[in-house]
């Protein structure tokens, strides 16, 4: 987005402006494109792929406390309960199409059982967090072609640094306001004197939602403004759900603030021009690696550091700024694409965006 010369918000980006920019966290894609044509279940055509983000190295023996907040519950997100019941996250959040959720969490299991063969039997059972949203527009979504290697690849090559976004991993086939759009990163850094300390928010979005009319960035009505170039295009005759909002910090939450945190992500969803229709599901999971609660312990206490709750309201708006610029960051990102059955989903015009927010956007 920022290369259109478009920003969002008052506060500044990290080095890499995604998700990593949060210390130890990783990310990682496997990307499934193959085929053309008529939609054949169980052969393709396959426009698809798996997701991974990380929270840190140790990330099964020592949790990180964790959030959710679910806006509107029209989606999956497995695995959810266990964290706002015990606010901890214990495993990576794994992020693919809907009908792939139990081969992931299947894969999930296997892979975290293999580096710690005492699950199950002298440690706790582990209930995998896996996120999803509907690319059946595009991809052969009943023929599941997500395999477990699938899922290994992306766990295993979760990295650090610049995240690949647009159509990859989990994106591959995903759309926003009938445009192509996928996965989308962003961050922000708040000043030390703002909330008692220097701290980041990093977003990733799963994003796949909305009608062309209703897109907005930074407040222009962009998709209102096009939608007369691509009428004759648009083909989908019900609008597509949904959106998964990952968010991480290293400001030290609790489960509770941290969920709070995932309420102010909604609202970034509603600046892009989210509604949170019926069929949408608008689910927000969040961790904080500034604190780690170690599954095995000598002693029934353990410590942790605490953000007091007034410090907070940066956060929120830092994390607000994030994940609308995480939304429109996929949607830039994704060029066009042809999926089953021919269908089509444009790429955004950048260089009419661009012309669009200069024009109601002019640089003082």
């Amino acid at each position: 987005m920022r290369e259109l010369g478009v920003t969002l918000g008052r506060f500044p980006v990290g080095p890499f402006n995604a998700i990593t920019d949060v210390a130890g966290v990783r990310v990682g894609h496997t990307t499934l494109i193959s085929g053309e044509g008529k939609l054949t279940a169980g052969k393709g055509p396959v426009r698809t792929g798996v997701t991974a983000i990380v929270p840190s190295d140790t990330y099964f023996l020592e949790r990180t406390i964790a959030g959710a907040f679910v806006l509107n519950g029209a989606g999956e997100l497995a695995g959810l309960t266990q964290v706002q019941e015990w606010g901890l996250l214990e495993t990576p959040i794994l992020l693919t199409n809907t009908m792939s959720v139990g081969k992931v969490s299947d894969a999930a299991v296997k892979f975290i059982t293999r580096a710690h063969p005492a699950i199950g039997a002298d440690l706790d059972v582990i209930i995998p967090v896996v996120g999803e949203c509907d690319d059946s527009y595009l991809n052969d979504s009943v023929g599941r072609h997500i395999r477990s290697e699938h899922v290994y690849r992306a766990i295993e090559g979760a990295t650090s640094g610049p995240v690949a976004e647009g159509s990859v991993g989990a994106g591959t086939g995903m759309i926003t306001c009938d445009f192509k759009a996928g996965i989308g990163s962003s961050s922000r850094r708040v000043p030390a004197e703002l909330a008692g300390g220097a701290y980041t928010i990093g977003v990733l979005v799963q994003t796949n939602f909305g009608v062309m009319p209703n897109l907005r960035i930074d407040g222009v009505p962009v998709g209102e403004l096009l939608l007369p170039r691509f009428r004759d295009l648009l083909k989908r005759t019900y609008s597509y759900g949904s959106i998964i909002v990952v968010v991480a910090t290293d400001a030290p939450l609790l489960s509770q603030q941290i969920t709070r945190l995932c309420k102010r992500a909604a609202l970034g969803i509603g600046r892009v021009g989210s509604y949170a229709a019926h069929g949408s599901g608008e689910l927000v999971i969040g961790f904080s690696t500034a604190n780690r609660v170690p599954r095995i312990a000598q002693g029934m206490t353990h410590k942790i550091d605490v953000l007091l709750d007034r410090a907070t309201g940066p956060l929120y708006e830092a994390v607000i700024e994030a994940t609308e610029e995480a939304i429109v960051n996929a949607l830039c990102a994704a060029d066009d694409m042809h999926g089953r059955d021919e269908h089509f989903a444009p790429g955004l015009p950048l260089a009419d965006v661009a012309e669009l927010m200069k024009r109601y956007r002019p640089t003082p």
